[in-house]
């Protein structure tokens, strides 16, 4: 079998990790949905949303109905969400997205992490020039006009409309809107009968900062150990590409 198979075998066993930790930051994100907003879909858009993702990364079904069920139980405790922010090494702003049942594990690891690697854990508010939030939401596009599309989708707040490649290199249309218009921009989509992949508030970087290859790899130092986090729910940075 040699080096392909062990090659081979190292791929899968990647992305079935990634799998997991994608699984286990929906799941957070379920229990949260319906800790908010009840149990119910066609009540609780935030839960809506975070089936729709789920079904995107094929999460399976009883995983999905499991964690609602979990939620649902109004002894079993939820999540609370914070926000870390700070500077890797070379000037990076790195801004961190948690969900947690304990506050000093999370702050504690996350602070460790940023030690270990030669950045410096900051204040909170303190990286709000760098980063802006936006409702992202990607869709296929099938035979969708786009150009028709963006008209119609400008009264629910349309900022952006462009496509990006998957990990298969297939078309992707994502749409971007304020923060505020993630409910009115989701129900325009729904209205228009798409096939959702996913839907989700992200940081968006306002201004960049280069890095050397040799830079840059300092930096995912940080971001690895983040990401492999239980309690981190999103890492988002401002390395330019």
């Amino acid at each position: 079998m040699g080096r392909a198979f062990e090659f081979r075998k190292e791929r899968k066993f990647k992305r079935w990790a990634k799998m997991a930790v994608q699984f286990t930051r929906i799941g957070k994100e379920i229990v949260m949905a319906v800790k908010d907003g009840g149990a119910s879909p066609d009540t609780n858009s935030r839960l809506r949303t975070a089936i729709q993702n789920a079904k995107a990364v094929n999460m399976p079904k009883d995983r999905v109905d499991a964690a609602i069920k979990r939620a649902s139980n109004k002894d079993e405790n939820g999540y609370e969400e914070y926000v870390y922010e700070g500077y890797a090494q070379h000037g990076v702003a790195v801004l961190i997205e948690t969900a947690t049942d304990n506050t000093n594990r999370t702050v504690a690891n996350v602070r460790s992490y940023f030690n270990k690697t030669g950045g410096t854990l900051g204040k909170t508010g303190s990286l709000d020039f760098i980063f802006n939030r936006k409702s992202i939401f990607r869709f296929l596009p099938g035979e969708k006009d786009l150009e028709e599309l963006e008209f119609e989708l400008i009264d629910s707040g349309l900022e952006e409309l462009y496509l990006e490649a998957d990990e298969e290199g297939n078309d992707i249309a994502v749409v971007q809107t304020a923060f505020e218009d993630f409910g009115k921009m989701q129900k325009a989509l729904e209205d228009q009968g798409l096939e959702m992949k996913s839907a989700k508030l992200e940081r968006i970087s306002l201004s960049t900062t280069t890095v050397t290859e040799e830079q840059a790899a300092d930096v995912f130092k940080l971001i690895d150990k983040l990401e492999e986090d239980d309690d981190v729910q999103a890492v988002y940075h401002n390395m330019a590409e």
